[in-house]
């Protein structure tokens, strides 16, 4: 068979190892033949095609970003746009499709299932905000490296005596802010899902401060919003293309925290720094395993349907099931992040 292969939306760490699992077994197990497609379904409706061998998926399993390149476009959402994916995938003879990507990248494959071709679904994205799968590729990546920020942020905390407000990505789901949070001894995680009352965190942070500490570490996911009808009011800050303004949540808290308590107020924005670098191990693990589940689902002839890592084990599921759905931070980890304040 001739294997269509894309990565789309943002990158994540452990994208390569998918790729790497993909062309392995689909060439050396199964004799396919894997064409990836550049900058996601962009590079599929231009037809910027890039065939996949063993050479070039050497030394790739520690590299960050992907080897194919991405970018957010959703085919459906532009003018002829499916007309475009199907008439590129039938002059490059193309059987099926593996996309792998998080929600929206999903969400224009579930598009592309309807108008009748054969698609697999990987998902991936630091958020793991994906519907379905107990995790995504790259979520593993980001909570160390937003965990290893708020352990060194700990230090010049104490020593200044500051409040250090850490903020991470989340647009819709807080997954990265309440894991880190409670990995790094945050003393306040504010996620999407629990919408805040300042006055609360202030209370918080002035008893704190005169009871038995000198400084705090707060946690802020970019999405996070202050609650309906209390004292802070704040409309989230979005760009020309519907996305977060990195650091408006945290600059505008910062200020808040200054006003209302008076004490040395500090910011750091991890923005893209949590997408980069060297996956971890276990990333590196699940995108072999999805990749491997994806190529096998195409030989055995099952597709429309998404990879999922539910408890230890590999599973298949309808990706109409999971297009347009998030899947948020569930209220027992809130709690928990809550309670080690």
């Amino acid at each position: 068979m001739r294997v269509g292969l894309l990565t789309g939306g943002g990158d994540v760490p452990g994208l390569n190892a998918a790729i790497r699992a993909v062309v392995k077994r689909g060439e050396g197990e199964h004799g396919h033949s894997i064409i990836g497609f550049r900058n996601g379904w962009k590079g599929v409706v231009d037809g910027d095609v890039m065939p996949m061998g063993r050479q070039h998926i050497r030394n790739v399993l520690p590299t960050g970003g992907t080897l194919l390149g991405t970018a957010r476009f959703h085919p459906h959402a532009s003018d002829g746009g499916l007309d475009a994916v199907l008439a590129t995938l039938e002059a490059e003879r193309i059987e099926a499709l593996i996309c792998i990507g998080g929600d929206g990248t999903l969400h224009a494959a579930s598009k592309v299932a309807e108008a009748g071709v054969k698609v697999v679904g990987i998902p991936k994205t630091i958020d793991n905000d994906v519907w379905g799968t107990d995790a995504s590729i790259g979520f593993d990546t980001a909570v160390s490296i937003a965990t290893e920020a708020i352990d060194r942020i700990h230090t010049t905390a104490e020593s200044h005596n500051r409040v250090m407000i850490v903020e991470v990505m989340g647009r819709t789901a807080g997954w990265i802010a309440v894991t880190s949070g409670i990995a790094g001894g945050a003393e306040l995680v504010l996620a999407p899902e629990d919408p805040f009352d300042i006055d609360k965190v202030v209370k918080f942070l002035k008893h704190r401060h005169r009871a038995h500490a000198s400084f705090s570490i707060l946690v802020v996911a970019e999405g996070a919003v202050p609650a309906e009808g209390t004292s802070m009011h704040y409309e989230t800050q979005v760009g020309k293309f519907g996305e977060i303004v990195a650091g408006a949540i945290g600059e505008r808290l910062k200020v808040e925290i200054e006003q209302r308590t008076g004490f040395d107020t500090r910011v750091t924005v991890l923005g893209h720094t949590q997408r980069g670098g060297i996956p971890t191990a276990a990333d590196r693990i699940l995108a072999s395993r999805f990749g491997v589940a994806a190529i096998d689902a195409v030989t055995a002839g099952t597709t429309n349907v998404m990879t999922a890592i539910r408890g230890e084990e590999v599973v298949l599921v309808p990706i109409q099931e999971i297009a347009g759905k998030v899947k948020h931070v569930p209220q027992d980890l809130l709690t928990v992040a809550r309670a080690l304040a």
